[in-house]
């Protein structure tokens, strides 16, 4: 019998979630292609591992024997892995990151140039999510880690198997346009009276935008929901309305936008998503050094370490 890795992740994740379309989300497949794997896996065991009661799977008695195995030979691959990195002089390793479109455009172009130039064994490949989705790709096991934010404003639940080391801290600024705001720095309540172009509250940062001016004193008036922080100033750029943007995000500011600084700072904090039982890997440490300093050129340092 040969098992898949990649069959045993998708058995544990379904395990987890209780329904292939759920398994297929956290791991970024279609439902019809884990159904596939998972298929191949049964015939690879050559037993029954599911039985489908309405919408949702149940595993049967020898597949949750293998689930729990399967837990084990993951976990015995991750330790391998680190083992091997810890063995040799010069580290080779390849990383899978989650990010999205600021951290991709302000952060990782000098980061991963640093990188190859003095660890050339060390490849990076990333994948675009929400921010949102990056930690839970990392804890299952789909990414090796990811970015992550946390809003002074609206902390986010931490996941106890996760750790995170703290990359930078970013203020919030009001994208605004040109000439709408002849002031250099605003309180965020004289912004009150502007339409507001803004994430949906399923996201962090809508949710808390929304709870930023909540505390000062009202309720944005938004007008037009986008997700993206380029697409919002865009639209930004064409007069329909005003946003606020991170420091990362300043890289993405179109002609026809004026930059305002809050007087009372909104602030959040990048940091790096990683398993436990990951923390030591040579490879993963030297990625997060790499993406500290790039942080740290920029003025965006933190000299806080990984924290759970």
């Amino acid at each position: 019998m040969e098992l898949s890795l990649h069959r045993l992740r998708m058995l544990r994740e379904l395990h987890r979630r209780g329904t292939v379309t759920a398994a297929a989300a956290s791991l970024h497949y279609t439902a019809s292609a884990v159904s596939q794997q998972l298929a191949l896996l049964e015939r690879d065991v050559g037993a029954k591992l599911f039985e489908r009661l309405g919408r949702r799977v149940q595993l049967t008695e020898l597949g949750m024997l293998l689930t729990e195995h399967a837990e084990e030979i993951l976990a015995a691959v991750e330790r391998a892995t680190l083992a091997l990195e810890e063995a040799q002089e010069a580290v080779s390793a390849r990383l899978t990151a989650g990010v999205w479109a600021s951290v991709a455009s302000g952060l990782l172009p000098s980061a991963l140039a640093s990188l190859a130039a003095e660890h050339p064994g060390i490849e990076v490949r990333t994948r675009e999510l929400a921010p949102e989705e990056t930690a839970d790709a990392v804890r299952d096991g789909s990414l090796d880690f990811s970015f992550v934010i946390d809003y002074t404003d609206a902390p986010t639940p931490w996941d106890p198997n996760l750790e995170r080391a703290v990359i930078a801290v970013e203020r919030l600024h009001a994208a605004v346009p040109a000439g709408a705001v002849p002031a250099s720095s605003v309180p965020l309540l004289d912004l009150a009276e502007h339409p507001w172009i803004l994430a949906s509250p399923r996201s962090h940062f809508g949710r808390a935008v929304r709870v930023a001016c909540q505390r000062a004193g009202f309720e944005p008036r938004i007008e037009h929901e986008v997700e993206e922080q380029a697409t919002a100033m865009a639209m930004v750029a064409a007069g329909l309305g005003i946003t606020l943007v991170s420091d990362l995000g300043l890289t993405l500011k179109p002609q026809g936008v004026d930059i305002v600084a809050l007087t009372t700072p909104v602030m959040r904090t990048v940091s790096i998503a990683y398993r436990r039982a990951a923390a030591r890997r040579p490879s993963l440490q030297l990625v997060i050094q790499a993406v500290r300093m790039a942080a740290a050129e920029l003025g965006l340092g933190a000299s806080e370490s990984a924290s759970g």
